[in-house]
């Protein structure tokens, strides 16, 4: 997932979350399942769309994406053209959860559609998210954005479409000093998209 995404990161993570976050993504039109063969496909750890999948049902998932038994779990999302999004929820050795939506292998339509259902999604649960960038092209992919979100200890050589921080860490960084923002509650957003909620 080096090329376009969107990271959130949040501090608690729990089954319920999980759930939560499918069932707002389903509403807003991704999906776990294929919209033609009805199945949720489970990524190796580290293994590309193409590398080792197996199906899973959606309780397995959720029970998996929920973290209670292991740190990261990687799978599949759908839109309703059959376009894939390779997901990522783990766990950092702070706690952390960061979550990853993949968006390299889809269309600028399919890409403006995944980024407003996960953003939809994410703002539902906005009191657990610390945070979430966007680079549509995934040029700022080596900066360690849990660092920069969530610690607000390190910089950044290339700016994402959006970037949204807590104000703490907004005040703290001297990257974002002077930088046009504006604040969408519960964080300060800065960039090229104004995202809805």
């Amino acid at each position: 997932m080096s090329d376009g995404f969107f990271c959130s990161y949040h501090l608690c993570w729990s089954r319920p979350d999980a759930e939560s976050l499918l069932g707002d993504l389903e509403a807003a039109g991704v999906r776990a399942d294929h919209p033609a063969t009805r199945r949720i496909t489970l990524l190796s750890p580290g293994a590309e769309p193409s590398g080792t999948q197996s199906w899973v049902t959606r309780d397995q998932l959720v029970l998996l994406a929920g973290l209670q038994r292991l740190d990261r779990v990687d799978f599949l999302l759908w839109l309703d053209s059959g376009a894939g999004i390779p997901a990522r929820i783990g766990r950092g050795d702070d706690g952390t959860v960061g979550l990853r939506f993949g968006l390299g292998s889809l269309s600028r339509a399919d890409q403006e559609r995944a980024l407003r259902a996960i953003r939809e999604a994410i703002g539902r649960a906005s009191l657990l998210c610390v945070g979430f960038v966007v680079d549509r092209e995934g040029a700022s992919a080596s900066t360690d954005w849990q660092g920069f979100i969530v610690k607000g200890s390190v910089y950044f050589d290339c700016w994402p479409d959006t970037l949204a921080v807590l104000p703490e860490v907004a005040a703290a960084q001297p990257q974002l000093s002077g930088v046009n923002s504006f604040e969408q509650s519960p964080w300060v957003v800065y960039g090229s998209d104004v995202p809805n909620r």
